[in-house]
């Protein structure tokens, strides 16, 4: 979004609000590329990304004319795409089955073994995660947030996020550890 200054972006938004199709294209190719590697950090891959981002677009354009323009616009919809990818986690979790997935080994952890990973193999490890995994290391690790906001994002205890991301951190490394020993 830095290719544009604040009146450009501001002059696409109005023309989106008076659903303007190309200025829709142009928005959409302005955000897409950040809004997506948002969704796939929450998604198990690329196709659910994808999902996730069309969602996100949908309800982005629909409350477009909310926007108040208090803060950033890029914040604003950041926040809506970590949101939509947060409901496709909870519908997903409604429509699975249990699932017993405690597979993390309990082995130690170098952090040089980090090192050797470049960014697209992590993430393709983040993405091997679970769903609830993913969706509370990536709310916690990556976007910030602390346990009770996590917590109330989600419907679940405190306790419940946290056990939830020391899970994804055992899983992470039995991973990384069995590819390391490969």
């Amino acid at each position: 979004m830095a290719i544009f200054n604040a009146e450009k972006l501001s002059d696409i938004v109005k023309q989106c609000i008076e659903n303007k199709p190309k200025a829709q294209k142009e928005l959409f190719d302005i955000l897409s590329p950040k809004m997506y590697a948002i969704c796939l950090r929450y998604a198990k891959n690329n196709d659910e990304a994808k999902d996730i981002l069309q969602e996100g677009f949908i309800k982005m354009f629909k409350y477009l004319g909310q926007f108040e323009g208090k803060g950033s616009f890029e914040g604003w919809v950041k926040r809506i795409f970590i949101n939509t990818s947060i409901e496709f986690y909870r519908k997903a979790q409604r429509e699975a089955t249990t699932n017993s997935l405690d597979i993390a080994e309990n082995q130690p952890f170098e952090s040089h073994i980090l090192s050797n990973l470049k960014v697209d193999d992590l993430m393709a490890i983040v993405q091997k995660l679970p769903a609830g995994y993913r969706t509370v290391f990536n709310l916690f690790v990556i976007e910030g947030y602390g346990h009770e906001e996590i917590a109330k994002m989600l419907n679940v205890s405190e306790n419940t996020s946290k056990s939830q991301l020391f899970k994804a951190r055992q899983h992470l490394q039995a991973i990384i550890l069995k590819r390391n020993l490969k």
